[in-house]
């Protein structure tokens, strides 16, 4: 195999203006170049820091910026903050409102009206749980109980078993205020 540089002395050969190197391009000097628009550093023109410039809290325009915008946030927090504080204090207004008016509705019932209104509770209770268990053992008989249904019928006995629970609070408290 023949290298480059042999097959390139095989061909033909270079003039000496194509072998030589080209010539770097030459700047052209002419007296009448103007310096007007340099700028002389002893003008007023030319911007300078004062000595205390990076003792200074805000040194440049972004930075003003910044801080700007951090402050904007600030404000915008504390003011969404404020509002849900008043809103919080809203429904606590209404919270306790709705716990007096009910206090008060269980405190005109009689000793006869509150018992017969805690025996319909307990009655209630039996009731809905017989009719789940009668539910229950049939689809157990049916071979259908699942984990689904068991957790569905537990489910809605926590859920009444809440509803009579906040209810006989406040029945226990409007008596006990008596």
């Amino acid at each position: 195999m023949s290298s480059y540089a042999d097959i390139a002395a095989k061909g033909p050969k270079q003039t000496p203006e194509e072998a030589a190197a080209p010539q770097p391009p030459q700047v052209e000097y002419s007296e009448s170049a103007s310096t007007s628009s340099l700028i002389d550093v002893d003008t007023p023109s030319v911007r300078t820091v004062p000595s205390d410039f990076a003792e200074q809290e805000v040194q440049t325009e972004t930075q003003a910026a910044r801080i700007d915008r951090e402050d904007e946030a600030k404000e915008r927090a504390e003011k969404i903050r404020a509002e849900a504080e008043f809103a919080k204090k809203q429904a606590r207004r209404k919270a306790r409102k709705a716990d007096t008016w009910l206090t008060k509705k269980f405190e005109g019932l009689g000793d006869g009206a509150s018992g017969a209104l805690a025996a319909v509770n307990v009655l209630a209770l039996v009731g809905l749980s017989g009719f789940l268990g009668y539910r229950a053992w049939g689809l157990y008989d049916h071979g259908r109980l699942s984990w689904k249904h068991v957790g569905l019928g537990l489910g809605v006995l926590g859920a009444v078993g809440a509803v009579e629970g906040v209810f006989a609070r406040y029945l226990y408290k409007a008596k006990k205020d008596q």
